[in-house]
């Protein structure tokens, strides 16, 4: 886990940057088994792997798409909650994007008997904390494990969702740096790229609440047959009119219609085809007696129509539907039942969710349906400037030699916009004719007129000034478009 650095204060519990290349002796693959088809098998079949992006920049890759990965690494130190903040961060490039999948890491709890090779989806942690995608569905998880003081038993604790867009962070497919950190008061804060996108109090924003109501509904508390929590009812004192006819129809025959001369009543629309002719391959015992296909009756293209009339319909004026006295409100209204108020039997306190168990290992317990997922520069410490000293020295120059040029950027905006190409030009011709306009001698004067001579040096120097300044103007013209 040592990163090189020339020192290792008290308030670093883990650090690792892969710089020294130690990946078999800090790191443990986990040999976790599971039961397929009857035999036991290894669950944890992904590659994980040391590979590098830039020259000394190494990182952990989860190389398998669609398989699950589990590998971790015991802190130099155990964490323990008492008065010192937890700062938790790391750095997760996803190489190849990302569709479905997870980059967060587990803080395990510290136990004699932890076995890193045993390490699987069970293993009992105290914080979960990273990225996570499905489709649409993006999420920056903030779990902890919290021991219920009055049965023993433990539920996880899971942070309001961030009010921040989570989408740039994972379709960018750049760099991040992840950041968690916890205060002994309970509140706690989640940066990426040092910047606060999600803060709140372990009390108060935490699904579910860690401490529990202290009332609760009773459970065996029944709502009286007598109750009556209906807001209106008909109006008893309402009768249906007499001439309220409930089974009139909604439609009935146009009485004003007249059948159209020339209606044809006895010839059908569609008859048999008469140019028809059976198959010869037709089975009547395998298909069934064969019909030759109906066609429109020719006859009636020259008539108003065939078959039986029938008038059009109209809606009906003395339709009124089913009668419905009208609703009033009741006036032996109850209200909305509701049961009793009772203690809460498994209420308890507990002011300081911030004191979990301890944590002394580091893993990553993952299953992502893209490949390449690059981590690195990972840190446990309990000192916030430490935590910044630490990131500024480290990532200063992995960052810096992952930002393209100055050349390598205009020719990426010029690749998205054709036009600028011809900015580059005007940028670059313009100054070359306007210093050949002011320094060439004009061939009208003698070359050793003084006063040629004299002025010479003016324009050189005038040119000078005006083509910086057209370079810096059409530059910072340039770098605006490229952001827009």
């Amino acid at each position: 886990m040592d990163d090189g650095s020339p020192h290792l204060s008290d308030d670093i519990y883990f650090l690792e940057s892969f710089e020294s290349g130690l990946f078999d002796g800090d790191w443990v693959r986990s040999e976790a088994k599971k039961e397929e088809n009857g035999e036991m098998m290894l669950k944890y079949e992904g590659t994980v792997i040391l590979d590098r992006r830039l020259p000394r920049d190494n990182g952990l890759v989860l190389k398998s798409p669609a398989k699950l990965h589990a590998i971790a690494s015991s802190m130099r130190q155990v964490f323990h909650f008492k008065d010192k903040p937890l700062i938790v961060q790391y750095e997760v490039h996803f190489q190849d994007g990302v569709d479905c999948g997870g980059a967060y890491i587990k803080l395990l709890s510290h136990r004699d008997d932890l076995d890193l090779t045993q390490f699987h989806d069970k293993t009992p942690f105290s914080i979960m904390f990273g990225p996570d995608r499905c489709g649409k569905d993006y999420k920056m998880h903030f779990i902890f494990r919290h021991r219920n003081p009055v049965t023993g038993l433990y539920e996880e604790k899971h942070a309001k969702k961030p009010s921040a867009d989570m989408n740039e962070y994972f379709t960018s497919q750049q760099s991040h740096l992840y950041s968690l950190v916890l205060y002994p008061d309970n509140h706690f804060k989640i940066l990426i790229d040092q910047s606060v996108i999600n803060e709140g109090s372990l009390l108060k924003d935490m699904s579910p609440p860690v401490i529990p109501p202290k009332e609760i509904e009773d459970p065996e508390d029944t709502k009286p047959e007598d109750w009556d929590d209906r807001i209106q009812i008909p109006d008893p004192n309402t009768r249906k009119p007499l001439d309220w006819d409930d089974d009139a129809p909604r439609w009935i025959p146009d009485p004003t219609a007249v059948k159209p001369l020339g209606w044809l009543d006895a010839e059908d629309p569609f008859i048999s085809d008469p140019d028809a002719e059976k198959p010869e391959d037709w089975d009547d015992s395998m298909d069934g007696n064969w019909e030759a296909p109906l066609i429109p009756n020719p006859v009636c293209t020259v008539a108003p129509g065939c078959g039986e009339w029938t008038a059009p319909t109209i809606l009906n004026p003395a339709y009124k539907g089913k009668w419905k006295p009208p609703m009033i409100p009741n006036p032996n209204y109850q209200g909305l039942w509701k049961p009793r108020m009772i203690p809460n039997p498994d209420y308890f306190e507990d002011p300081h969710p911030f004191r979990m168990d301890a944590i002394g290992a580091v893993g990553l317990e993952l299953w992502s349906l893209t490949p390449n997922i690059f981590f690195d520069n990972l840190l446990v410490c309990s000192d916030e400037k430490v935590a910044e000293q630490w990131t500024a020295n480290m990532l200063d120059g992995v960052e810096g030699a992952r930002e393209p040029g100055i050349f390598l950027k205009l020719l990426a905006a010029a690749g998205k916009r054709p036009w600028l190409w011809g900015l580059y030009v005007f940028t670059v011709a313009l100054p070359v004719v306007l210093f050949i306009s002011i320094c060439w001698p004009d061939k009208k004067f003698d070359k050793r007129d003084e006063t040629i001579q004299t002025i010479k040096p003016v324009r050189l120097a005038l040119s000078q000034y005006l083509i910086q300044m057209l370079l810096k103007g059409c530059q910072g013209f340039c770098f605006n478009y490229m952001a827009w």
